[in-house]
């Protein structure tokens, strides 16, 4: 008789993430991770989880809403990333935002910033972030109009 078989691990659960590009005036706001967070101290583009029932989009406009006190357009997905980090799964969708109203205020995150392209690479940010910073620092057709 063989022995019973080890139970299969709980399949991970994915964090789904909408995060915006949110330009104004040829600057990109950038968000600080707090220091007790996953990844804290690290820049993002700012956004956050996505609620059962909620478009990506939407839960972008709220987290912005919540989090910096903003308001954006949502405009087109310019990413998609599905990174594994230890001991969790993030799937995020990176969509180009215009700031609309409000000032943006760190209510959310540690500190927050406006960046050109020639800052950002002074600014470490989690490893999920790293194709989209390649892609931004390469091309100056995203830093235009914003």
């Amino acid at each position: 008789m063989n022995a019973p078989s080890p139970p299969e691990p709980p399949p991970e659960r994915v964090i789904e993430v909408a995060a915006g590009l949110v330009f104004r005036a040829g600057r990109l706001l950038l968000t600080q991770r707090r220091a007790g967070d996953h990844l804290g101290g690290l820049w993002e583009f700012p956004g956050g989880k996505r609620e059962a029932g909620e478009t990506f989009p939407e839960c972008l406009r709220r987290e912005l809403r919540e989090e910096l006190a903003i308001e954006v357009v949502v405009g087109r997905c310019l990413e998609t990333v599905g990174h594994e980090y230890p001991g969790r799964r993030v799937y995020l969708e990176f969509y180009r935002c215009e700031w609309a109203a409000g000032e943006p205020q760190a209510i959310g995150c540690q500190d927050l910033a406006w960046v050109t392209r020639e800052t950002l690479g002074n600014y470490v940010f989690p490893a999920a972030d790293a194709r989209l910073l390649a892609r931004l620092t390469e091309s100056g057709e995203w830093w235009q109009g914003g």
